[in-house]
């Protein structure tokens, strides 16, 4: 009997160097594309003030490279990515629409109590 807390997994791996170089590149360009567009949004944190006009379209910004990264770890890193188009529909159309209903509950309160953007202020 073997048992499972001492078993050596990875002898169970028979990937020849090829794919260990496709999956090294596809992990190397994950992580450089995630710190990329976290490093935009730092440094949109860090140098554009919150009393700027801009800042309602660097909130929008914000919100679009949030839902950027959120995609791609769920394609990367819950191995969506790998299956086919209709079930990458199935999954991630059902979560852009209900953060696209978190953000329209949040810009409509947000106006109930008139804290919303400025540029939603006149509707």
């Amino acid at each position: 009997m073997i048992r499972d807390d001492i078993y050596e997994y990875s002898l169970d791996a028979h990937h020849d160097e090829e794919q260990g170089k496709k999956l090294r590149k596809k992990i190397y360009f994950v992580t450089i594309l995630l710190t990329v567009i976290t490093i935009v949004e730092v440094g949109l944190g860090v140098l554009i003030k919150q009393s700027d006009t801009a800042w309602p379209f660097i909130k929008w910004t914000f919100i679009g490279l949030t839902l950027v990264k959120a995609g791609y770890i769920v394609l990367s890193f819950m191995h969506l990515g790998d299956e086919r188009k209709g079930l990458k529909y199935v999954v991630l159309i059902p979560y852009f629409i209900f953060v696209a209903y978190l953000i329209f509950v949040a810009l409509w309160e947000g106006l109930a109590v008139g804290e919303a953007f400025p540029l939603l202020q006149g509707l």
